[in-house]
């Protein structure tokens, strides 16, 4: 299994819709990406690699782009509440440039105490030899997200780690199932 890192991000080709404007809605997505918008790029390559494992994405400036991110309002706090409940999980994504974020703590915990399905996507900065991560602080205390396909198909999904050992598919952990050690 694999995590995601930056060397692999910058390679995948984006795919812009057109004069498309994603509206979220009336939706409802898998994935609520919190992350900073300083990794913008690495978050469109996310975005659409787990799009095309078949699930649905929420991010902020994507789909609700009149957002001023730069200013903490209780406008912007009232509408992210309202799609973060269009979600069923939160990926916080870390990277070098998600410490600066002033929205990511607060989203991390505003879902956490709401769903209890959050999980850390971790932008490696170089490819790892191992799927082990170890979240800082309290990024420790909850599974970390790796992609790869399944033993019985070759079609790439998601997963959640509570250790290299201790696993569980994403779409199983989204109806509740907890990781288990392998």
């Amino acid at each position: 299994m694999a995590l995601f890192n930056k060397t692999e991000l910058s390679e995948v080709r984006i795919f812009e819709k057109a004069a498309a404007i994603e509206t979220a809605e009336g939706k409802t997505f898998d994935i609520f990406l919190s992350h900073s918008y300083s990794d913008k790029d690495s978050i469109k390559a996310i975005k659409q690699t787990i799009e095309a494992m078949g699930f649905a994405v929420y991010v902020d400036w994507i789909h609700d782009s009149h957002l001023d991110r730069s200013k903490v309002t209780k406008e912007s706090a009232d509408l992210l509440r309202k799609r973060m409940k269009q979600c069923r999980a939160l990926f916080f994504v870390t990277s070098s440039a998600s410490p600066g974020s002033k929205w990511m703590p607060w989203e991390l915990g505003y879902f956490d105490a709401f769903k209890q399905r959050v999980a850390i996507l971790p932008i490696l900065e170089t490819p790892a030899v191992t799927n082990e991560y170890k979240g800082q602080e309290y990024l420790g205390l909850y599974p970390y997200v790796t992609k790869d396909k399944p033993k019985d198909s070759d079609k790439l999904t998601l997963w959640l780690h509570e250790d290299s050992n201790t696993y569980v598919a994403f779409k199983s952990w989204l109806d509740r199932n907890n990781p288990v050690k392998h």
